[in-house]
């Protein structure tokens, strides 16, 4: 099966699929599901592709998502962003390590477990999810909600570069505002102006960020990715003026904490701050409201589907691992989580080669890795 594998990536990475616009992705998705053998193929309302192979009472689900970030340096590329070419044992293009490869050998592991014979007693679902680079974890919820599955385990197939990963950071996006008086450009003394007001904020938030930093530990982050201001023309003092942050919490960080740190951002300022809210519609034309305030999450290194991808990972290469990893950015997993269900994260390729230029994912570690999920699937 590994010849049709690498195709199968190949073909993703030629099908272009930014966020909101995963409809052929979805539908090449679901033809190679029926092409291998899944029992139930469908696209659902929010435009995740789904299939499942077995009908047992252990449910294992694996998630990966199928937009990738957009493309505005084609011409920079050394090989062309969507032709999928393999050179030297890589496959390049966007989507091969964010995350179409992974993706792929989650269907093909299906298929391959199914081949061996080693479903007897379980459902195995998997989903090439919708919007995760702007929306994480709404298109699951919408998926769990919908269907009324609730699986005993999660896999999230971002990359990894094949190592077992146990948990990412928590995340906080907010919107601080500042609230001024306009005035006209040639009397800015009759006027308050929001941007000044905002200055001593941002001044805040960059030592907020120093003061977070922690030398070859793990600790949060704070960036300031955003600002703008209203005013009634370019002649006029600005009466608002608005910055995103966007807040990563460590493990040992919560989200508690990170309200009082915008309280205190704000604090003695005529300002007030607010969850950054982003509404996104979807390739079916499904609204999705992402709400992103996540805590940081860890699967316990003893627990049954840590100890499960352990042997899977023995099984397929012969030792047993001798690392694990921790995800600085955000995933899906939030919503298997939220459901207290043991979620858990391998995938293909360097994740510090997600969203770049010259993206591109080692063929072995694809072969690999679907071999991993197939012997999950059988320890499970």
């Amino acid at each position: 099966m590994k010849e049709a594998l690498i195709k199968f990536c190949q073909a993703a990475v030629q099908t272009r699929s930014y966020s909101d616009e995963e409809g052929d992705m979805a539908k090449l998705v679901v033809e190679e599901m029926k092409k291998v053998g899944f029992d139930e193929v469908y696209i659902d309302r929010v435009g995740n592709a789904v299939g499942r192979i077995g009908d047992g009472p252990t449910i294992i689900h694996f998630d990966g998502h199928m937009d990738t970030v957009q493309v505005n340096d084609a011409d920079d590329w050394e090989q062309p962003p969507f032709a999928g070419k393999i050179i030297e044992g890589w496959l390049w293009g966007r989507g091969s390590v964010d995350m179409k490869s992974s993706l792929c050998s989650a269907v093909y592991g299906a298929a391959l477990a199914k081949k061996n014979g080693w479903v007897d007693g379980k459902t195995i679902y998997v989903t090439g999810s919708v919007c995760e680079e702007y929306c994480d974890a709404v298109s699951l919820q919408h998926f769990y909600h919908d269907s009324g599955i609730r699986p005993d385990y999660c896999i999230i197939c971002e990359p990894s570069d094949n190592i077992i990963t146990l948990g990412h950071k928590g995340k906080a996006q907010v919107r601080i505002t500042t609230y001024g008086v306009s005035a006209h450009g040639s009397a800015p003394e009759k006027g308050k102006n929001a941007v000044y007001e905002m200055a001593e904020i941002i001044q805040r938030v960059e030592a907020l960020n120093n003061s977070l930093y922690k030398e070859n530990e793990a600790h949060g982050t704070v960036v300031l990715s955003d600002i703008c201001s209203v005013e009634a023309s370019l002649n006029a003092v600005p009466t608002e003026c608005t910055i995103y942050l966007d807040r990563r919490l460590a493990f040992s960080e919560t989200l508690d904490q990170v309200k009082q740190e915008m309280d205190g951002l704000i604090q003695g300022k005529n300002a007030d701050w607010k969850v950054g809210t982003l509404l996104h519609t979807s390739w079916t034309g499904e609204v999705f409201v992402y709400e992103p305030m996540h805590d940081p999450w860890k699967i316990d290194v003893d627990a049954p589907l840590t100890q499960a991808l352990r042997a899977a990972y023995k099984d397929t290469f012969g030792v047993d691992a001798d690392t694990y990893d921790f995800w600085d950015f955000g995933t899906n997993a939030p919503a298997p989580v939220s459901m207290g269900i043991p979620t858990i994260g391998f995938g293909v390729g360097e994740y510090k080669l997600a969203h770049m230029r010259n993206e591109k994912a080692e063929v072995a570690k694809i072969d690999k890795c679907c071999q991993v999920y197939a012997n999950l699937i059988k320890n499970l």
